[in-house]
């Protein structure tokens, strides 16, 4: 494994489609409170191999991503490139890792600013959804050569959504409306953009954001949705740890993952 990017394929594109070169960005600089305590939540194991691993595979398993970025805790730089070095990980991508910031909008940035030329296409890719399919990396990246500044995957909402006005603490709060929720998605990551478009959203927007797509959204750009995967959820309380692990598990039964 290097640290240097590898050189620009050389292969034949496709009829009328240049070559375009897609790397990814995963922020894992987060501490994971709501698991409880212990290691940071990226680095917590699922099925044995921490949850890091699992969502850097995942962007690898894309043929069409050939770096991945890994913005680890400030102080842990050097243990996260030794937990990437000490996983077979594939001979065709290549790994960088840099320290991250205060904020996953901060570490985004910094991710963002390690990319050397040459990579048109760029994912976000939360560390705590380790299990998102290949089929939605891929389905996220030819959306964006298509033309797309900004894709996400999306899911149907399955529950109905109250909003509700703010209340006093221990006061129950009331109900103002009841959304659509037809036209309501879940966005899952990994996030795809015109690499332009993501550096100018992360230059120009200061807000506290939720996600990249919705600083996309600010500049006036059109972000669109690709079918999202129910196994792309967030890791982010003990029950949905154990629901991975059932997941995994299930994989390694049926297909050998």
């Amino acid at each position: 494994m290097s640290a240097d990017p590898l050189p620009p394929p050389s292969p034949s594109p496709a009829p009328g489609r240049t070559t375009v070169r897609t790397a990814a960005v995963i922020p894992a600089a987060g501490r994971g409170v709501r698991l409880g305590p212990g290691a940071p939540k990226a680095l917590r194991a699922l099925g044995g191999t921490p949850m890091l691993i699992h969502a850097v595979r995942a962007m690898a398993d894309s043929r069409a991503v050939s770096l991945v970025v890994v913005v680890a805790p400030p102080d842990g730089a050097a243990e996260v490139k030794s937990l990437l070095e000490s996983h077979a990980l594939p001979d065709r991508t290549d790994f960088l890792v840099v320290p991250g910031g205060e904020s996953r909008q901060e570490s985004v940035k910094l991710g963002l600013d390690a990319l050397p030329p040459g990579y048109d296409i760029v994912l976000v890719h939360d560390a705590a959804r380790p299990l998102v399919p290949v089929d939605t990396v891929d389905a996220v990246i030819e959306a964006v050569r298509d033309g797309a500044p900004a894709v996400v995957p999306a899911l149907p909402l399955a529950d109905t959504i109250k909003q509700v006005a703010p209340a006093g603490p221990d006061e129950p709060e009331p109900v103002v409306a009841t959304p659509d929720r037809s036209l309501l998605r879940a966005v899952q990551t990994p996030q795809g953009f015109d690499r332009a478009a993501l550096v100018r959203a992360h230059e120009t927007v200061k807000d506290d954001v939720t996600d990249d797509a919705s600083m996309v959204e600010q500049l006036g750009l059109t972000v669109v949705t690709v079918p999202g995967h129910e196994e792309a959820f967030k890791v982010t309380r003990p029950l949905d740890l154990v629901l991975a692990e059932a997941v995994l598990a299930r994989r390694r039964l049926n297909d050998g993952f």
